[in-house]
């Protein structure tokens, strides 16, 4: 038997139901077909809700914010396993998966667990184990499958010595020695993590600095913390040549022929799009090498009738982001002008200890842009809330026009970096200048005051470039 809708969302993650919620709004019938048994995505289900809860019980358990504030020291017992970090996790994400049900049904989308396959541009099929295969049509689809982590074929994964990061949540073991091969968001991330769970964590990436998408300072600033605070070895702008496992330890070789070993090897290197089941060739969509969907400005594939969104489009492979295209490929399918595009405005952030968070233009991009700029920085150490907290690593630094003060951009590196980062993303996204800092009243004592002092650096900065007698040009 066909059952037809208007929409058919493939993949119940924060894009899919975004997307499905914003049609069913507008009356559109819905129908949200989902592989896993709970809704969420990786988001909830493997990557970001994980990460983040148990970033948050090493750090509570380790006693890591306190060791500076009254110089206890605090150990975590070695024979604990990452599961026993994740009773918080496994709260959160019932919670999460809760409130998408709730939400699913609130806007009388039906919701249907199977692995689709498009059979044609307007058809997929839904299969499930013990059940028969259903066919399901739509004017309109969305497919929102999300990505998973890279695994080039040279990579000998076990799941046990050489793991990804959805293997993280279910290890078995906290490992005494863990090597992580790369230095992006989920690397550096997981690095913080195990180092404070109390691993030998070992970095290792052929970039020159950590966080390289950051302001170069980030990179810099983020190594020292962890070789100083957590005791990670960072070795960047090394080649790895060879990944083995032999007798449960995992070897990895760079390029100068040295060979490190640990209990454990992470692979983070790159995601690709979780495209293998869905019988693209059928529905004549075009992907690239990693398997991403090539979409255009309104998230349609080179089947106009079909949408995609979130992890499976590649850059930038964030909820946040995700959730937006959804809805603006929705208004798009349906003629609907309730949201026409995502934000230019995107705050970027990175759970890792401290926190990096940053938006709008880095100082290199804006320089290379030919824009003539300057910064305004504060230090963190000099905030009173966080000396009350005992967080008094980092900086905000803002970039901004200095002919006008108009805001380009700001980066923040310490603690509560992923929530303040908001004020600054406000700003640009109004076109304010410095003035709004010096301008706004802050509480006091918080974290947020730092904009207000950054602010007046940068004023300082100015007048001193122009006090040096060769105009704004001159200087930095």
């Amino acid at each position: 038997m066909n059952e037809h809708f208007d929409l058919v969302v493939v993949g119940a993650g924060p894009a899919g139901e975004k997307g499905a919620a914003q049609a069913a709004y507008f009356g559109k019938k819905v129908c949200l077909i989902e592989r896993a048994p709970k809704p969420g995505g990786a988001a909830v289900n493997a990557g970001t809700i994980p990460a983040n809860t148990l970033r948050e019980s090493a750090v509570l358990l380790s006693g890591l914010r306190r060791k500076g504030m009254y110089g206890v020291e605090f150990h975590v017992q070695s024979e604990l396993s990452v599961a026993d970090f994740m009773q918080r996790e496994r709260q959160v994400k019932e919670s999460a998966w809760r409130d998408i049900e709730e939400n699913i049904a609130r806007h009388q989308i039906t919701a249907i667990q199977g692995t689709a396959r498009f059979t044609s541009p307007q058809a997929v099929e839904v299969t499930r184990h013990g059940q028969a295969a259903r066919s399901i049509t739509g004017d309109v689809f969305l497919i929102a499958a999300g990505a998973r982590p890279w695994r080039p074929s040279h990579v000998p994964f076990d799941g046990s010595v050489i793991v990804d990061s959805t293997d993280v949540p279910t290890m078995p073991t906290i490992p005494a020695r863990l090597i992580i091969v790369g230095a992006g968001t989920i690397g550096c991330t997981y690095a913080c993590i195990f180092a404070a769970l109390g691993a030998q964590v070992t970095i290792v990436t052929s970039r020159e600095r950590l966080l390289a998408q950051f302001d170069h300072e980030v990179g810099d600033a983020l190594r020292q913390e962890m070789t100083r605070r957590l005791g990670v070895q960072v070795h960047l702008d090394q080649e790895v040549t060879r990944i083995d496992a032999q007798a449960g330890l995992g070897y990895v070789t760079v390029a100068d022929g040295t060979t490190m070993v640990a209990e454990c090897v992470l692979y983070c290197a790159g995601r690709a799009g979780a495209t293998e089941q869905l019988g693209l060739e059928n529905a004549g969509i075009a992907t690239t090498e990693r398997g991403f969907i090539r979409v255009d400005e309104r998230y349609r594939t080179s089947t106009t009738s079909i949408y995609a969104a979130g992890d499976i489009i590649g850059y930038p492979g964030r909820a946040s982001t995700s959730m937006e295209q959804a809805r603006v490929a929705m208004c798009h399918a349906f003629g609907l002008r309730y949201k026409q595009a995502v934000s230019s405005v995107v705050p970027y952030g990175v759970w890792t200890i401290p926190e990096v968070a940053s938006v709008g233009m880095s100082e290199s991009e804006a320089r290379s842009r030919g824009i003539t700029c300057e910064i305004g920085r504060a230090e963190l150490q000099h905030n009173a809330r966080g000396q009350i907290l005992g967080e008094t690593t980092g900086f905000v630094k803002l970039v901004f026009n200095a002919e006008d003060q108009q805001l380009l951009g700001a980066t923040i590196f310490g603690e509560g970096a992923c929530e303040i980062i908001h004020v600054p993303s406000a700003v640009l996204a109004h076109q304010g200048s410095l003035d709004y800092f010096i301008q706004a009243v802050f509480n006091y004592p918080s974290m947020t005051e730092a904009f207000k002092y950054a602010a007046y650096d940068g004023l300082q900065r100015l007048q001193r470039r122009i006090a040096a007698g060769g105009g704004l040009a001159s200087g930095r």
